[in-house]
C-alpha cells in the first residue's frame, strides 16, 4: 500500500482579534459557571446521574489566569496551522489555539462539513474566559469549556498505525493537573478522519475528570442520533428528560425550531452504537461516532430568539450564517463529572466523516437509516478494530516537533520524575512562569519579582502549598500561601498569611486586593471598598499616573470601581475612573461602568447618552444580565437589539 497521508505546516491568514494579556490577578472569587442545576431537578434523576452531578464540581479557576485582554477589533492576522491530508480529507489544526480541528474539507465533493468561522473573535465562553467558536474543540477539566480554549498546545509527528502518520497534540491540564494527548490521523483512502484521544491520572489518589468533544456544524440542518429522549438543559437551570424529537409541539431536532439557546443531552440505550449526525435538507452533512467509552451525545442551539441571533452576530462576521454544536461526551451530561482512578487511564477512538442520508420524515425510520449509512461507511467494528490498532502507538515518542505548548507539565515532571510514555513534557519547554516555582523546588524559597512587576502565578495544589509553608516567609512567599490556602478552603488562615506579610510588603497592593476579595466573601462590602481604594492608590503610587502597566491598572480598577458602586460611594468611584489610562476608558466594559457611576451620581441623561453613543463589552460573559439589567435600572424602554444577549425567558 502506498501511504499518501501528509502532514504540513500552513499560516491561516484571516481577520482576527488579538488576545492580548492575560488579567495580572488571581481569580479568588467563587467560578462563574452557568452551568449548574437547580436544586428542584435533583431528586429523581437516574442514581448514576445524580452521582456525577454532585461529584467534585469546580470552584474554583486557580492556579489558571482568567484571559479577557481581548477586544473586538479585527484585522487580517496570521495563524500557525498544521494540515493532514489524504486523497479523500483535509483537515486543518490550530495547535496554538487549543488545536482546534477549524476546517473538515471533503475532496471528493467539495463540501466543508464543519462549520468553518470566518474569522476568530474570542469571547467569554471558556472557563477562564477566551473562546471562539467553529470547528472540532476538545474541552477537558470541568462543565465548561476548557481553560485551554485559546492556548498552546504540543504537538509533533508519531507514527501512525497504517504506517502513515499521526499529529499528535499534548498538553498538562491545570485544574485538574492532568496530562492528555489527541491523535490525528487519516487512514490512506479513508472518508474519516480519527482520533485516539487519551487522559492520563499519574497521582496516588483519585481524579475527577471530564471530556467533551464539540463539533459545530452549520445550524440549517436536522440533527439525528439513537435515541428517544434527551435531558433538555437551558440558561434557566433546570434539567428535565424530554422525549425526542419533539416536545410542546415542537420537533426540536432541527435547531431553529428552538426559541433560545438549550442543551439536549441524548439518552443513548446501552449497547446501541455511539453516533451523532448533521444534515442538511439535501441529506448532506457530518457524522461523529466513537467506541462506547465516550457514553454522551448532545446537540446545542442558539435558538431563533432574538438574544441566540445577537450572539451567533457576536461571534462571527455579521451576514453569515449561523451554527450549532453536535457533541460527544465521558458522561450523560456536561453537568456531571467521572472519576479517574489513581495512577490509571482513560483513552478511546473517534471518527469524522461526511454522511449522506434523507433527515427528513418519521424519526425512527431517519435514524434507522442514517446508522445504515453510517454502517456502510465506517462499520462498528471498523472503529473498534482501529482502536487496538491505536493503542500501541499511543505511547510512542513523538519524532518532529511541530508546535510547543506551556511549561506546566515540565515542571510537574521535573517535582514528581514521572514517566509518561507519548507524552514528552522536556525541560526545555520551562519559561519564565515557571521559573520561580523550579526554584522553589530546588532551594526550598521563593525568589520576589522586580518591584514593579505584579507577583506572579500561584501554584494551589497540595504539595505545593506544603512547600510553600516550610519556605522563608516572605511578603511574596506569604502572599502565595495566602492564595493556595484559599484555594484550599482555609480562608481563614490565608487572611492571616495576607496580613503577615503587609508589613514587610515593598508592594502593598496585591495584599490589600487579596483582603478586600476575603472582606467581600464575608459580606463586609464597606471595609472591602476601603481596601481596594487604598490598593488601588497604592499601584498608583508605585506606577506613576503615567505608568504603562494598563492591564495591571484596568483590572484592579474595574474591581475597585464595581466595590465603590456596590456601597454608593460614587465620588470615590469617581476618583478612581479619573486615574484610569484614557485608552483603558473608551474600552466597552468600561463604558459601562461609566454609565453606572453617572447613574450612581444621579446624571442619569448623561448615562443614557453612553448607552445612545453604543459601546460593545468584549468580554461580556456568557448567560450574563449586566446589560439589560443595567438598561432596565435605566429606563423602561424595550431594550436596544445591539444589547440584547438574553439567553432565557424573562420569566425564568
Amino acid at each position: 500500500m502506498v501511504i499518501v497521508t501528509r502532514i504540513r505546516r500552513e499560516v491561516l491568514t484571516l481577520p482576527a482579534a488579538e488576545l492580548g494579556p492575560d488579567n495580572p490577578l488571581p481569580p479568588l472569587r467563587p467560578l462563574d459557571e452557568v452551568h449548574r442545576v437547580d436544586a428542584r431537578d435533583l431528586e429523581g434523576l437516574p442514581r448514576d446521574m445524580a452521582r456525577g452531578l454532585g461529584y467534585a464540581p469546580l470552584r474554583s479557576l486557580l492556579p489558571v489566569r482568567v484571559r479577557d485582554g481581548y477586544g473586538r477589533n479585527r484585522e487580517p492576522r496570521s495563524l500557525d496551522a498544521l494540515v493532514i491530508e489524504n486523497d479523500r480529507l483535509r483537515a486543518t489544526v490550530l495547535p496554538g489555539l487549543g488545536g482546534r480541528v477549524v476546517s473538515l474539507f471533503h475532496l471528493p465533493t467539495g463540501r466543508e462539513i464543519l462549520y468553518r468561522n470566518p474569522v476568530f473573535q474570542p469571547a467569554d465562553f471558556a472557563l477562564n474566559g477566551a473562546w471562539f467558536s467553529g470547528g472540532i474543540e476538545w474541552n477537558i477539566g470541568a462543565t465548561g469549556h476548557t481553560t485551554l480554549s485559546c492556548a498552546p498546545l504540543h504537538a509533533a509527528r508519531v507514527p501512525a498505525p497504517d504506517g502513515g502518520q499521526m499529529l499528535r497534540l499534548w498538553e498538562w491540564e491545570r485544574l485538574r493537573d492532568l496530562p492528555f494527548q489527541v491523535d490525528l490521523w487519516l487512514p490512506d483512502g479513508s472518508d474519516f478522519l480519527y482520533a485516539g484521544v487519551r487522559v492520563r491520572n499519574p497521582h496516588e489518589h483519585p481524579v475527577p475528570t471530564y471530556w467533551w468533544s464539540n463539533i459545530a456544524v452549520p445550524e440549517e440542518v436536522r440533527v439525528l442520533a439513537p435515541a428517544e429522549e434527551a435531558w433538555h438543559f437551558g440558561y434557566e437551570r433546570r434539567l428535565r428528560r424530554v422525549p425526542v424529537p419533539s416536545h410542546d409541539g415542537v420537533d426540536r431536532t432541527y435547531p431553529l425550531n428552538s426559541p433560545y439557546p438549550a442543551d439536549y443531552f441524548y439518552e443513548v440505550p446501552d449497547g446501541r452504537r455511539r453516533w451523532i449526525a448533521a444534515l442538511d435538507a439535501d441529506g448532506h452533512g457530518l457524522v461523529q461516532t466513537s467506541t462506547d467509552v465516550l457514553r454522551g451525545r448532545k446537540l446545542f442551539v442558539w435558538g431563533n430568539g432574538t438574544g441566540g441571533r445577537r450572539w451567533q452576530q457576536w461571534l462571527t462576521e455579521p451576514g453569515t450564517g449561523g451554527y450549532c454544536e453536535i457533541q460527544a461526551g465521558l458522561a450523560r451530561t456536561q453537568l456531571e463529572h467521572v472519576r479517574l482512578d489513581a495512577e490509571s487511564e482513560v483513552s478511546w477512538l473517534e471518527a469524522y466523516g461526511p454522511l449522506a442520508a434523507p433527515p427528513a420524515g418519521e424519526w425512527s425510520q431517519a435514524v434507522r437509516q442514517a446508522e445504515g449509512q453510517l454502517e456502510s461507511a465506517l462499520p462498528r467494528a471498523r472503529v473498534e478494530e482501529a482502536y487496538a490498532a491505536w493503542r500501541p502507538y499511543a505511547d510512542t515518542e513523538p519524532g518532529e516537533a511541530l508546535a510547543t505548548g506551556s511549561g506546566w507539565g515540565a515542571l510537574e515532571v521535573l517535582r514528581t520524575g514521572w514517566k509518561l510514555p507519548g507524552t514528552p513534557f522536556a525541560e526545555s519547554t520551562l519559561g519564565e512562569a515557571q521559573e520561580p516555582w523550579r526554584e522553589l523546588l530546588r532551594t526550598g524559597s521563593l525568589p520576589a519579582p522586580p518591584r514593579a512587576e505584579p507577583p506572579g502565578e500561584t501554584l494551589v495544589a497540595r504539595h505545593w502549598r506544603d512547600l510553600l509553608e516550610t519556605a522563608p516567609a516572605t511578603a511574596h512567599a506569604e502572599y502565595h500561601l495566602g492564595i493556595a490556602q484559599w484555594h484550599a478552603g482555609d480562608r481563614a488562615q490565608a487572611v492571616r498569611s495576607w496580613e503577615r506579610a503587609l508589613p514587610l510588603a515593598p508592594s502593598r497592593w496585591p495584599l490589600l486586593r487579596a483582603l478586600a476579595v476575603a472582606d467581600e466573601d464575608d459580606g463586609h462590602h464597606e471595609r472591602a471598598a476601603d481596601r481596594y481604594a487604598d490598593a488601588f492608590a497604592d499601584l498608583c503610587r508605585e506606577d506613576g499616573d503615567d505608568g504603562d502597566r494598563t492591564a495591571v491598572r484596568a483590572a484592579l480598577g474595574r474591581e475597585t470601581l464595581e466595590a465603590l458602586l456596590r456601597v454608593r460611594r460614587a465620588a470615590d468611584a469617581r476618583a478612581v475612573w479619573e486615574r484610569l489610562p484614557p485608552a483603558v476608558r473608551k474600552r466597552g466594559r468600561f463604558r459601562l461602568l461609566e454609565a453606572e457611576l453617572l447613574l450612581a451620581q444621579g446624571r442619569r441623561a448623561e448615562a443614557r447618552a453612553v448607552f445612545d453613543a453604543g459601546f460593545e463589552v468584549a468580554d461580556l460573559r456568557e448567560g450574563s444580565r449586566v446589560l439589560d439589567q443595567a438598561w432596565a435600572r435605566l429606563t423602561g424602554e424595550p431594550l436596544p437589539a445591539r444589547y440584547d444577549f438574553r439567553m432565557r425567558p424573562d420569566s425564568a
